[in-house]
């Protein structure tokens, strides 16, 4: 701030300095938007890592191919961030795209800035898989989770869990693996199903799949100081019309909007290669505001 006070007084007797000015005011607004984004992020997890997971919904191929396209997304937010991104399993579409995919992001606040994602996200395009090439609408649900730390308060009871493993399979079925390495981990109690298949182990993927069994475990546990026990997996929400948080249109003009907040930008390609920052932004002041 100093330095551009001082610059702001040079300018008036040397006009060529107002574009250092400019400069400096744009650094100081930066950094202050950056530290305003971490006050927000207040939660008891938000400074840490996190566990995503895409699933696709109503839209058939059009739905796998947008889950594909959301992973892209996230990736590319990831790396301009300067997180690490992991894809921890993923399940391949009959034709195209994805049925499913986990991935963790590791980096400082990243659950935080990751949990404005939750919902279902709606795709609006001319669909390069309909040979008339007409208009389809496409969902896929975002779940996103705390990395939480093996030494976490979730203790997972070997006895309330059924674990399996299968040969690791490549896009079409075919294997990769002739040892079976992948790992299927069924919680019991609340039969939540998770799988790994990512890692080069059969022991690495059953740590991973532990992790993230403990990461849905914390969120139903957080679901629980607010329902009854007898609503223990919540309410499911299904990713089809109607339950939106976020639409990309792509035809017949190019718009993004957050059901949410009501924030919206026309370049909605540069939202699908991870400028997603001021949606998450809009998403935590209205979180803010409303508690």
């Amino acid at each position: 701030m100093h330095d551009a006070l001082e610059l702001l007084e040079l300018a008036e007797t040397d006009p060529a300095l107002a574009d250092g000015i400019a400069e400096e005011l744009d650094a100081i607004r930066r950094a202050f938007e950056v530290s305003e984004i971490h006050w927000l992020l207040s939660g008891s997890h938000d400074r840490g890592d996190a566990i995503v997971a895409i699933h696709a919904g109503a839209g058939g191929v059009d739905a796998a191919d947008w889950t594909a396209m959301l992973l892209r997304m996230y990736l590319r937010w990831a790396e301009s961030r300067g997180f690490k991104a992991e894809v921890l399993d993923q399940l391949e579409g009959d034709e195209a795209g994805l049925r499913s995919v986990t991935f963790s992001v590791a980096g400082e606040y990243a659950y935080g800035y990751l949990r404005a994602e939750r919902g279902v996200h709606r795709l609006v395009r001319l669909s390069p898989f309909d040979a008339a090439h007409r208009r389809h609408t496409s969902f896929a649900l975002v779940e996103v989770w705390p990395d939480l730390p093996d030494n976490s308060e979730i203790v997972v009871n070997p006895s309330d869990v059924k674990i399996e493993t299968f040969r690791a399979s490549s896009a079409g079925g075919q294997h990769v693996q002739k040892n079976a390495t992948a790992v299927r981990i069924t919680h019991l109690p609340t039969g939540i199903v998770v799988s790994c298949q990512n890692e080069r182990s059969q022991t690495q993927n059953r740590e991973t799949a532990l992790k993230i069994l403990r990461a849905k475990l914390y969120q139903i546990q957080e679901e629980n100081q607010r329902k009854a026990l007898a609503e223990l997996k919540g309410e499911h929400v299904k990713a089809e019309w109607g339950s939106q948080i976020r639409s990309y249109v792509l035809h017949p003009y190019q718009m993004v909007k957050d059901h949410r907040t009501g924030h919206e930008v026309g370049n909605a390609q540069a939202v699908l290669d991870g400028r997603l920052d001021e949606f998450m932004g809009s998403y935590l002041h209205l979180a803010v505001a409303g508690s």
